[in-house]
């Protein structure tokens, strides 16, 4: 296959699972993040060359789920979290990230997550074991830093209710020294005070915590870290705090897993999600100073895995459901051509036209995984010409039966199985075989092909 061609970066949770924070040895690598041809009006972001997506890649090179992974996941910009109460090391782990990050030329997304009862002690509980160590600590991450930086400070923090009153103090005494600390430090460094998700404080509860926490000496708050609230609803939910705050106090949007907007209140690794749009500082809409991936995608949030653990399938899952026109990704699809290269044989197996014998248009039911119990499967289309619209059936071969589903709206009948498109994966160019939507099913794992 075809290695994808990347387009500029300027295209434009609740619970917060623990990333893992690398070290700085580990730092020093040319950078996949810093994109050619990013305009004068957009900050290069950093790639860091070894989060779990890059280092799982690099370890699989030959599994199928490697090149979605690593086009889509471990080379595009994302945070590096700081999740150790490391005091003795702290400052030259954050060294070692900024001079990768301007070695590359680009600003590495940092997010600071060591307040103590981080998480109210949920998935991602932790933490420095008090406030004075923890401001200390947080003296120490300043002293690291120089040069431009996104920072997102302690994600989920302000808006748990878990703290009495004078808990409440402290931390928002801690948040405004650590605001003043790094921008004292660093005055490239961009801080933003992280505030939940347009789906858990009413705006006005949104705005007077983070005013009581320190937001006038940060560049602004961070909006939706490691959860699934679509882009619009989120900005709409930014301006109705900066129309509190004032609208010199800037946002940023976590898009790294809301391509498909959330799935009701599930905020625990729900299913049928999809990464949204690549990292930028150009996102043309106003008072949205960035759209930044934070969460680490592939990472679980606690319930596909301990929080924090990278599951190959999730990444792939959370990638390839973003469609193939998703920013800077497109995959053109060789062409397949018979053994026979003078064979006129009009059922030769060539794929560009539908299969052997199978007419126009075929469909492709493909095992994805296998574990005895059920199975995931994935379903492709290889149409001869365009399709603008598409509902695709088959009967299943045994007992087989769909249990969950995404990107369709599917429904069963017996042994048969309707699915439909869902509106913005309903094009399927002629000649390309497009995965369509995934599923999950109880008994006996079955691939094959139906005509369309």
């Amino acid at each position: 296959m075809k290695r994808r061609q990347r387009l500029a970066a300027i295209v434009a949770g609740t619970a917060t699972a623990v990333a893992t924070a690398l070290g700085a040895g580990l730092l020093l690598s040319p950078n996949a993040g810093a994109q050619d041809g990013v305009t004068a009006q957009a900050q290069a972001l950093w790639t860091n060359p070894n989060t779990q997506a890059a280092e799982w890649v690099a370890e699989n090179p030959n599994d199928w789920r490697a090149a979605m992974i690593r086009d889509r996941v471990a080379e595009t910009p994302a945070g590096t979290w700081f999740t150790q109460h490391n005091p003795s090391t702290i400052q030259s782990q954050v060294q070692g990230v900024v001079s990768a990050a301007a070695a590359d030329g680009a600003a590495p997304i940092m997010v600071v997550y060591n307040i103590p009862n981080r998480d109210c002690g949920g998935h991602s509980g932790g933490g420095a074991p008090d406030h004075q160590s923890y401001r200390q600590w947080v003296d120490a991450f300043a002293a690291g830093l120089s040069g431009p930086a996104y920072i997102i400070l302690e994600p989920d923090t302000l808006p748990h209710d878990c703290a009495d009153q004078n808990q409440r103090q402290q931390i928002n005494q801690s948040l405004i020294h650590a605001t003043q600390a790094i921008k004292n430090a660093d005055s490239q460094a961009k801080v933003y005070i992280d505030i939940g998700n347009s789906d858990w404080l009413a705006p006005s509860t949104a705005a007077q915590r983070l005013q009581d926490a320190g937001v006038q000496y940060a560049d602004g708050f961070a909006l939706n870290v490691s959860n699934y609230r679509t882009t619009q609803e989120s900005s709409d939910y930014a301006h109705q705090i900066q129309n509190i705050i004032g609208s010199n106090k800037g946002a940023v949007l976590d898009t790294s897993r809301n391509g498909n907007g959330p799935l009701g209140s599930e905020w625990c690794d729900p299913t049928g999600r999809a990464i949204g749009s690549y990292p930028t500082t150009s996102t043309g809409i106003a008072g949205i100073d960035a759209f930044l991936w934070v969460k680490l995608v592939g990472e679980a949030d606690g319930c596909a895995g301990s929080a924090g653990q990278f599951i190959p399938d999730l990444a792939y899952q959370l990638a390839n459901a973003a469609g193939s026109d998703w920013p800077g990704q497109v995959e053109p699809t060789d062409p397949v051509t018979s053994d026979d290269p003078t064979s006129d044989d009009p059922t030769s197996d060539d794929p560009t036209t539908g299969g052997p014998g199978e007419g126009d248009c075929t469909v492709h039911v493909d095992v994805v995984s296998d574990w005895g119990s059920g199975w995931q499967g994935k379903v492709s289309m290889t149409p001869d010409q365009a399709v603008n619209g598409w509902t695709v059936s088959w009967t299943w071969p045994g007992s087989q039966s769909v249990t969950s589903s995404w990107n369709t709206q599917l429904s069963s009948s017996g042994s048969t199985v309707t699915a439909s498109d869902v509106g913005w994966n309903a094009s399927v160019s002629a000649g390309q075989t497009k995965e369509l939507f995934g599923f999950v099913a109880s008994g006996p794992a079955a691939d094959f092909d139906v005509a369309c």
